[in-house]
């Protein structure tokens, strides 16, 4: 019974069953419709491709973590900042919310055209991009989180001299962890996918600009290479936010 309860607590079995199934699933497809191998190839053959070409696969996938990854960053330090201004000074939110949300309203790949002019093909307006998309979902969880500090319990804080910035430090901030760290695991999946899709519009190197390479030379396997490298650096991503939100919010 305790095997069994520590198995089904064990975050890897998810993961190992999803992929079996994810297997069963695509090479079930493949035989059971005679699906061409140009339309859909199956994954040993994809996964025999990467590894044949691992060399320029770590290289774009360097590039593209590296955009992703700094924009991420980027994204998730400025939106919290914003929040905790906006928090201080909630007539300014009134004013900041609505163009935020306005800008936000268009996905965030429209504006690759205008980011590529203003920061060329390199990996700066990949990593602004990025900054973008993701910086407006941290701005929106923080400030909620950082709203749902028991009233009681600022006034106290209040009542001992604390500052406004010192309530945001030790009150506020601690509560707003779970939606912080929620943030940051919805721009993972996020900063990739606006990374790769910045590339594929223009850019020197990356998974993105591999794959729209291939696309041109109707090279199908690298395209699917690319994808797969794509979702297994994702995955480890993740899943490195996952240890550290249970290192954070431990409470929880």
């Amino acid at each position: 019974m305790v095997a069994k309860r520590k198995l089904s607590a064990s975050p890897v079995v998810p993961v190992v069953l999803s992929v079996i199934v994810l297997l069963a699933v695509w090479e079930g497809a493949i035989l059971l419709f005679r699906i061409p191998p140009f339309v859909l190839p199956s994954l040993g053959a994809i996964v025999q491709h990467a590894f044949t070409d691992t060399g320029r696969l770590m290289a774009a996938l360097l590039a593209t973590l590296g955009e992703a990854l700094g924009g991420y960053a980027l994204g998730s330090v400025l939106g919290l900042l914003v929040a905790v201004v906006l928090l201080l000074a909630p007539p300014l939110e009134r004013v900041v919310m609505p163009l935020a949300v306005a800008v936000n309203a268009v996905p965030t790949v429209a504006y690759a055209p205008l980011f590529l002019i203003w920061f060329g093909l390199g990996a700066a307006s990949k990593i602004a991009l990025v900054a973008l998309a993701v910086g407006f979902t941290m701005l929106v969880n923080a400030l909620h989180g950082l709203k749902q500090a028991d009233l009681a319990a600022v006034n106290l804080m209040r009542s001992f001299g604390a500052g406004p910035l010192k309530i945001v430090w030790r009150l506020r901030l601690p509560v707003a962890m779970p939606s912080v760290v929620t943030a940051l695991r919805i721009g993972v999946p996020r900063s990739m996918i606006v990374a790769i899709v910045g590339e594929m519009l223009g850019a020197y190197a990356g998974l993105g600009r591999m794959i729209y390479e291939s696309t041109q030379q109707v090279d199908l396997l690298s395209v699917w290479s690319a994808v797969l490298v794509a979702s297994v650096a994702s995955m480890v991503f993740y899943g490195v936010l996952v240890w550290i939100d249970q290192k954070l919010v431990w409470w929880r």
